[in-house]
């Protein structure tokens, strides 16, 4: 019954467009007000200072703060000018060099839809006056996006470490193996659909040696910057949290030798950090609260119960969670899906003996496909509103369709990626085994 009025609760005040922290909040202290007899107000306090207080969420605002010192700094462009000397040769063009700056930028952002707007702000220009076919680019630009919730540092699977209560560090790891085969298959994917249809991306002219070493200044600090923060992770040398503080020291050096921080910049970069860790937190805590709430009637290990008593393998489970994240992602964002889900989901996935670790990458790449899945995905928002920011005056800019058409060979792709990751589980949980804690 009470998983019931959760389920009918979260369609009617999704659909009427509540937040999802107050929609979550509102069916927390409902279910508190009329089944539950302990304090509210006290419980309420209580959840939300732990949750802010909790030591691992730290590292959010630190992430945060690194990628808008990242995008206002000016690295964005100059590390596009250098993928696009090193990977326009191939086929596709500048589209190759779309889905080489997304995975760099993602592998210091840890947003997605930061990553999509800041390459593509830079990118579209570029396109508009050579012939490429418009869908193609925006579709890829769109999934390109998604890689910054995969790749680490990302904000997605710290908050689904401390849902789960799993190693952050661990996650991060078991993220990069996935986040470079992702990275490799769209490559592949873009390869192949301009040699069946050229007509998708011109030929670019070829680039001299000199000129790609002129630009590889560019690559060689982003390269750092990604050591200082993954690679003290992988050796036990730092904290998640603490090697977050120290790509916010790089992050901040790079943009100063750029030229770039003054008094405005670091104004809008820290208001804006400000008010995504607020929304972020907000959403924790109203998760937090609402696992509190159904844990003391018992949901989460009924569940498990049910499914266990059902008769069904781990393999058949795990397919039909699959399928239920696919459709889900239809019309709901990243957070609502995660924290409205996983608190329930994670005692069934216990249940079954499935390493946690990789649930979690699972989870994180179908969060990716809902992210670009029409109608709803947010992606797919962010860069019809970035196409628009970008046109000239006389420009015609596309309707949504655009991106609707463009994504669909990305989420195959994405969809080749699961299936690859439920028959190999070592693609994810490789990588954590080696590393030092």
């Amino acid at each position: 019954m009470i998983l019931s009025i959760v389920a009918v609760a979260l369609v009617v005040l999704y659909f009427l467009g509540a937040h999802v922290s107050a929609v979550l909040g509102i069916i927390a202290l409902g279910l508190m007000v009329f089944f539950s007899d302990r304090p509210m107000a006290e419980m309420t306090g209580l959840i939300a200072w732990n949750v802010g207080t909790t030591n691992v969420l730290v590292a959010v605002p630190m992430f945060i703060l690194m990628g808008e010192l990242l995008m206002r700094g000016g690295l964005t462009e100059r590390m596009y000018r250098a993928f696009s000397a090193w990977f326009h040769w191939l086929p596709g063009g500048l589209v190759q060099a779309n889905i080489a700056t997304c995975a760099a930028f993602a592998a210091m952002s840890g947003s997605t839809a930061a990553t999509a707007a800041t390459i593509s702000r830079v990118a579209l220009p570029a396109f508009r006056a050579r012939g490429y076919n418009e869908p193609f680019v925006v579709g890829s630009l769109a999934a390109g996006g998604t890689l910054g919730i995969l790749i680490p540092p990302s904000i997605i699977l710290i908050v689904y470490g401390v849902l789960a209560e799993e190693s952050i560090g661990a996650l991060y790891m078991a993220g990069v193996i996935p986040g470079l085969l992702l990275t490799a298959m769209f490559m592949l994917a873009i390869a192949l659909l301009t040699m069946l249809r050229p007509s998708l991306a011109p030929r670019e002219p070829p680039t001299s040696f000199a000129e790609k070493l002129q630009v590889l200044g560019t690559i060689v600090p982003v390269g750092a910057l990604v050591f200082l923060v993954l690679g003290t992770i992988y050796t036990g040398i730092a904290t998640p949290t603490e090697a977050a503080s120290l790509g916010v020291v790089g992050a901040f050096a790079l943009a100063a030798l750029g030229g770039r921080v003054n008094r405005h910049m670091l104004r809008a970069t820290f208001l804006n950090t400000v008010n995504t860790t607020a929304m972020v937190m907000l959403i924790v805590s109203a998760a937090f609260m609402l696992n509190f709430v159904l844990a003391i009637f018992g949901v989460p290990s009924a569940m498990a119960r049910a499914v266990t008593q059902a008769g069904w393998s781990p393999s058949v489970i795990i397919w039909v969670l699959i399928a239920f994240y696919i459709v889900m992602g239809t019309f709901m964002d990243e957070f609502s899906m995660l924290v409205t889900t996983v608190p329930v989901i994670l005692p069934i996935i216990k249940a079954i003996g499935v390493d946690l670790v990789w649930f979690g990458i699972l989870i994180t790449v179908l969060v990716e496909v809902a992210l670009i899945s029409p109608p709803h995905g947010l992606t797919l928002f962010v860069l019809q509103n970035v196409r628009q920011q970008t046109a000239g005056k006389d420009e015609r800019v596309g309707t949504v369709m655009d991106l609707y058409i463009g994504v669909m060979p990305f989420m195959l792709v994405m969809l080749a990626l699961i299936v690859l990751l439920v028959a190999f589980p070592g693609i994810a949980t490789w990588l954590p085994t080696t590393m030092r804690r």
